[in-house]
């Protein structure tokens, strides 16, 4: 069995440490701990790894988030794999801070790098891990909000946040995408 994932963020210094670069960051977390590294490939930075029999495919797509899904239908597309085998992991204001949610499926909630995905790989069909960034802006200030950096207490929080997240990645690759969701969704 073959998985995707899917990290969204941003590429660049700039970007690195952002509320929008969650999903960068918890893939590179995952990759740290399965001591494997990124190299660069086409449209993404690409790793894999074995767990529990299965072959993991994760990736950081080099075409900043509002084309994310060119990278991961490019991908699902080389690697064939399908569209519930892959998961989105991507920040969501709406959550608190901290919360974390996975969905089978749903909409793109005025995210643009999931718009982009829906457009690209025929719907909202598709799994995604929402990684909560919390809503702390005012009207029309989103965009700042989430390519701004983590506030140093969020920043020390981050690596047991992310470590959750790597938790429940590992479970929809061995359980599925409903079992993960009734044992890990708060």
């Amino acid at each position: 069995m073959k998985y995707l994932i899917v990290g969204l963020g941003n590429i660049g210094p700039e970007y690195e440490l952002t509320r929008h670069n969650i999903g960068f960051l918890t893939l590179d977390r995952l990759a740290d701990q399965k001591d494997c590294s990124f190299e660069m490939s086409r449209l993404a930075y690409h790793t894999e790894f074995k767990f529990k029999g299965r072959m993991i495919h994760l990736i950081k797509p080099t075409t900043y988030m509002n084309l994310s899904g060119k990278a991961m239908n490019y991908r699902m597309q080389e690697l064939k794999i399908t569209k519930e085998n892959t998961l989105v992991v991507v920040d969501d204001v709406a959550l608190p801070f901290g919360n974390l949610r996975m969905r089978a499926k749903g909409s793109s909630a005025g995210h643009n790098g999931l718009k982009n995905i829906e457009q690209l790989t025929g719907g909202q069909n598709y799994p995604r891990l929402k990684m909560g960034v919390g809503d702390d802006f005012h009207k029309g200030q989103q965009a700042d909000y989430v390519l701004s950096n983590f506030k140093q207490e969020q920043f020390d929080e981050l690596p047991f946040i992310m470590d959750k997240a790597i938790d429940m990645i590992l479970a929809f690759c061995t359980i599925g995408v409903n079992r993960t969701m009734s044992q890990f969704n708060d």
